[in-house]
């Protein structure tokens, strides 16, 4: 799409959004359960795109890119009314008979920029928020998982009119147009350099934006840690979708005491999900293109492998890996893995460990192994990450009660459940008074003892 296009389009959707179609609440929950419909409608074919993007078979695909979706969409339709509705606030006392009261007004046109690692749901589970908030909206899946990329254009342009949402196919170039529009929100997924190049564009024009990004993610195995537990929920979260995971476990942080022990479990525990060859099997995805399969081949470290290793290039594979004894210094602790590469280092004393974790950019998320009240406590207290879990990993981001987001460098802003209708909605201030009565009253310049009572008052 050219640059004329897309501002043709931005101006469209505006037109769109200043008729206030998108303000009525029968209107978004119509919009929500045509979403759902036509999702359910076309629910095979867009598990095919994304086996053919990643290799990633139907159950798991389902499970990952279109159940919490459907989940999202539901919970939004039940509340959306509660949501939008209008919060009456309490009134300072010296301003009394007025009354306080927050709108929610959704901002307009968003843009909503996905990558390829889940390519459906972290396009659509944004959009779910700006539908429930009353926006319009332009899409922009990433062009490396073009297969998701064409049937979310074709579920979209069967449901909706390109002035209310629209998918924009390209890549870069493309994106970088997008940025240049004056729209009203922007919401990016993605890396930590992207991140920073969409945030001085918002920048250019002031718009407000999310930025869900990610980082290292450490996994603390602490000596009080049952080991099978934590060899498991580690393995499921960090070789889920070949690692390509945002808030993947990135590297273990493993008690010396227990290193070895641990490593073992490890060692068995990705046999018994995988079998002895994982090319072979079934559930095991791939890598997305063969720049990251040179990338991740490029971080293996042949003399550290404990088990795994192999690779194939013709098929971009990469077997579940696990490096140690790595060191900080490794080429492969230097950036965010984005892969089934898994380093295991360990650490003697607790303090020592959340110092080299607080050294690092924040992460987008942190998982403890631990049986230990007070370790957890600790580790909580002094430790700065956008979420997490406590013996387990990834699946606090299930959960439509909880807000999921980075901080600092991991990112900027959450969504989620009733979070992500926040993040698309303004949260406009109201003051009524009355014609009789003026709170302003007590600033006249006659009423200059009664300012200094109520002056005094809220001292």
């Amino acid at each position: 799409m050219e640059p004329s296009a897309m501002n043709a389009l931005l101006q469209g959707q505006k037109a769109f959004f200043r008729s206030g179609k998108t303000r009525s609440i029968s209107f978004r929950i119509a919009s929500l359960k045509k979403l759902k419909a036509v999702i359910s409608d076309h629910e095979k074919e867009i598990l095919a795109a994304v086996y053919d993007d990643l290799h990633k078979e139907a159950t798991d695909a389902f499970a990952t890119e279109i159940s919490g979706v459907y989940t999202e969409i539901k919970l939004a339709i039940g509340n959306v009314s509660d949501w939008a509705a209008r919060q009456k606030v309490p009134t300072p006392f010296f301003m009394r008979p007025s009354k306080s009261y927050i709108y929610k007004e959704p901002y307009g046109v968003a843009l909503i920029i996905a990558p390829w690692n889940y390519p459906f749901q972290l396009l659509i589970l944004p959009l779910v928020g700006a539908i429930a908030a009353g926006n319009t909206a332009i899409l922009k899946p990433s062009e490396i998982s073009s297969h998701t990329a064409a049937i979310l254009e074709k579920i979209i342009r069967a449901a909706f009119p390109p002035e209310y949402i629209c998918v924009v196919q390209g890549g870069a170039p493309e994106t970088k147009a997008l940025l240049e529009l004056p729209v009203d929100y922007i919401f990016f997924t993605g890396s930590v350099p992207v991140g920073k190049a969409v945030m001085a564009a918002a920048a250019r024009n002031l718009t407000p934006l999310t930025l869900e990004l990610g980082g290292k993610s450490p996994a603390i195995v602490h000596q009080t840690a049952n080991l099978q537990t934590a060899a498991g929920r580690i393995s499921w979260g960090k070789f889920l979708n070949a690692g390509q995971t945002c808030i993947a476990p990135d590297y273990v942080l493993a008690h010396e005491s227990i290193r070895d022990a641990f490593l073992e479990e490890l060692a068995k525990v990705i046999v018994k999900f995988y079998g002895r060859d994982a090319s072979t099997h079934p559930r095991y995805c791939r890598i997305i293109n063969d720049r990251h399969f040179e990338r991740l081949t490029a971080l293996l470290d042949k003399t550290k492998v404990v088990c795994g290793g192999k690779t194939d290039a013709a098929s971009r594979y990469i077997e579940p890996t696990v490096l140690s004894p790595a060191d900080w210094d490794d080429p492969v602790m230097q950036e965010e893995i984005f892969g089934p590469l898994l380093p295991v280092l360990s650490y003697y004393d607790l303090d020592d460990a959340i110092r080299r974790i607080n050294e690092r950019p924040k992460p987008l998320a942190l998982y403890l192994f631990a049986n230990d009240k007070a370790v957890r406590r600790k580790i909580i207290r002094e430790t700065s990450f956008g979420g997490g879990a406590i013996n387990n990993t990834i699946m606090h981001i299930v959960s439509h009660h909880l807000p999921f987001g980075g901080v600092g460098p991991s990112g900027l802003g959450r969504y989620h459940g009733q979070y992500s209708f926040e993040t698309f909605s303004h949260a406009k201030s109201i003051l009524r008074s009355y014609n009789r009565t003026d709170v302003a009253d007590i600033a006249r310049p006659y009423r200059g003892r009664m300012m200094r009572l109520i002056l005094k008052w809220m001292k």
